[in-house]
Order: structure tokens, then C-alpha cells, then sequence
């Protein structure tokens, strides 16, 4: 990759990553009005308990992509950027711009989901 998409690709990694984080902090927020409410009924409660694990869910998941995000920016850093973990040959342009913390090409990527790594 040429120095102009290396430079591209770390800007949008890092507003991926403060969107991330905005979104968690959101989720972090509406977790913590939830348990503030006055006493609902029983139906408010089992509706209340499954937006948490909603919310609890959505942070672990968050939480991996920030993970995803970071090491991408750790592979620029590296000069592996655009580079299949897996196969070591580039990851199409295309995907890299759809999913920038791309690992994997999308054939090595099919593989690991059908077999696992």
C-alpha cells in the first residue's frame, strides 16, 4: 500500500474507534438510567432485564472491534497492513475499505468460518 492509503486508512481506524467508543459510553448510560427507574411491574422488569443483556452484549462486542481496530493500527505501525494473516497476500482494496480492520482475505476468511483457524 502506498503511504497516501496507509494515512487514509489510519484516519478512518481512529473515528471508527472514537465512534466505538461514543457508542459505548451511550450504551454505558442507558444501562445506568435503566437501573435508576422507579419500581415497575413484573412485565417492566423481564422488558428491562433483556435491554441490559441487549446492552451487556452490545459492549463485549464493541469491545472486541475496538480490539480489531487497535491491532489494525498496530499492523500499519508494522508495515503488515492490507496483509492476510493467514495466506500473506494482500487483501483486496475493496474489502479493506468496507471492513479497514480486515485480518484475513475474504477466501482465507471463509475458510476459517466454515473449518476455524
Amino acid at each position: 500500500m502506498e503511504q497516501e492509503e496507509l494515512d487514509s486508512a489510519k484516519k478512518t481506524l481512529k473515528e471508527m474507534r472514537n465512534q466505538v467508543l461514543h457508542e459505548v459510553q451511550e450504551s454505558m448510560h442507558a444501562y445506568r438510567e435503566m437501573g435508576e427507574a422507579p419500581l415497575p411491574d413484573i412485565s417492566d422488569v423481564s422488558a428491562n432485564a433483556y435491554s441490559r443483556d441487549v446492552l451487556l452484549n452490545l459492549g463485549e462486542n464493541q469491545q472486541q472491534k475496538i480490539r480489531d481496530i487497535d491491532a489494525a493500527l498496530e499492523r500499519i505501525a508494522k508495515g503488515e497492513y492490507g496483509i492476510c494473516a493467514r495466506c500473506e497476500e494482500e487483501i483486496s482494496p475493496q474489502r479493506m475499505n468496507v471492513r479497514p480492520f480486515s485480518r484475513y482475505c475474504i477466501d482465507c476468511k471463509t475458510e476459517i468460518e466454515k473449518f476455524g483457524e
